[in-house]
């Protein structure tokens, strides 16, 4: 059975469910699936053993807030070239971006960490989706896709 970190950053809640969802979907594919608030991550090596991670934090002014930022320079040093990824992040409103900060730390899991990143790309959905059975599903689903990836 192949272990999947999920890694998240929340201050309202909603990044935090979405983490439990997308965990669920990696155990709905026979997966193990821990689940980390980035407070939790002291150091590069509270990273290591895993065989894949996915990566959420909220969307902030088009962005990734900058403490999840650190998060991915500590990754960088775990040796993460050719691991399964995959990133998500919930935005409030429609006109902060396409892929919002999902899609920044997805091209940087893929470029500087050199990561095998799941083919559906970055995870973004609108935060008010989240608790709707279409959110839950569709958080499953990512969760599912990159287990689906080691598995």
């Amino acid at each position: 059975m192949a272990k999947v970190l999920v890694v998240y950053l929340s201050n309202s809640g909603t990044t935090e469910r979405m983490a439990g969802y997308v965990a669920e979907g990696v155990r709905i594919a026979g997966q193990e699936a821990e689940v980390k608030k980035t407070s939790e991550i002291a150091n590069a090596g509270d990273l290591a053993g895993y065989d894949a991670y996915i990566f959420g934090c909220p969307t902030y002014h088009l962005d990734m807030p900058a403490s999840f930022a650190s998060l991915l320079d500590a990754a960088a040093q775990c040796g993460l070239e050719g691991k399964a990824g995959g990133a998500f992040s919930p935005r409030a409103h429609p006109s902060s971006g396409g892929g919002g900060a999902a899609e920044r730390v997805f091209e940087i899991m893929e470029s500087k960490l050199r990561m095998k990143m799941a083919e559906l790309g970055p995870f973004d959905v609108m935060a008010d989706v989240v608790e709707g059975l279409e959110g839950v599903r569709a958080c499953q689903e990512y969760g599912k896709a990159v287990a689906e990836m080691v598995g």
